[in-house]
């Protein structure tokens, strides 16, 4: 491994970790309660997103459906083709973008506001269209991405990931959601054998 390369990987560590440390100052205790409420008492979520908000969005579906929330990723192509349809008055539709100006969202905000769907929005803009259209704002915070060119979506897919912990480790508390009920829907893999002996 080049020297370089060695002083970038290193360099990880320390951005992501002082990310994750300053967003505590962002953190919203009426935000995130009013998102966890309207998570809480919805018959179906939906999430979208596109690229690695996308594919957040997508840990953040079955981080729900893991503690007995009913949630589905709707990818933003087909959200606009009928993929919708899953989402009936009262559901709710988080929408997660950086800048909060993600073309392909801003159609499924429509398609929700039009169906009466809540929406969440997580963005870094409170002051963009996705932002302006939500129910509820959870604000992102981004220090730097972790590559030398502050391009790739790196430290924003872990404060993203953190942003989405909070909300289930919230809702856990929020429904009383216990591990015997994990267990249920867990038989699989190393977790399953532990919760098994429960």
């Amino acid at each position: 491994m080049k020297k370089e390369s060695l002083e970038q990987a290193l360099k990880v560590y320390e951005i992501e970790s002082e990310c994750i440390r300053e967003m505590a100052a962002f953190f919203d205790e009426e935000a995130f309660g009013k998102a966890a409420e309207l998570l809480k008492n919805a018959q179906r979520i939906g999430a979208s997103g596109c690229g690695h908000s996308g594919i957040l969005c997508q840990h953040f579906a079955h981080l729900m459906c893991c503690i007995e929330q009913p949630a589905k990723f709707i990818p933003p192509s087909e959200a606009v083709h009928g993929g919708t349809g899953f989402l009936q008055e009262g559901d709710v539709c988080l929408l997660a973008s950086r800048g909060g100006k993600t073309a392909e969202l801003i159609p499924i905000l429509d398609i929700c506001r039009a169906k009466g769907v809540k929406v969440i929005t997580v963005t870094e803009n409170t002051e963009s269209p996705l932002a302006k259209g939500a129910d509820v704002v959870l604000k992102q915070h981004v220090n730097r991405e972790t590559d030398k060119y502050n391009c790739q979506g790196t430290t924003s897919s872990t404060s993203l990931a953190v942003i989405f912990h909070i909300l289930q480790t919230i809702l856990i508390e929020e429904t009383g959601f216990k591990n015997e009920q994990f267990a249920v829907i867990h038989p699989g893999g190393a977790v399953g054998q532990r919760l098994i002996k429960l």
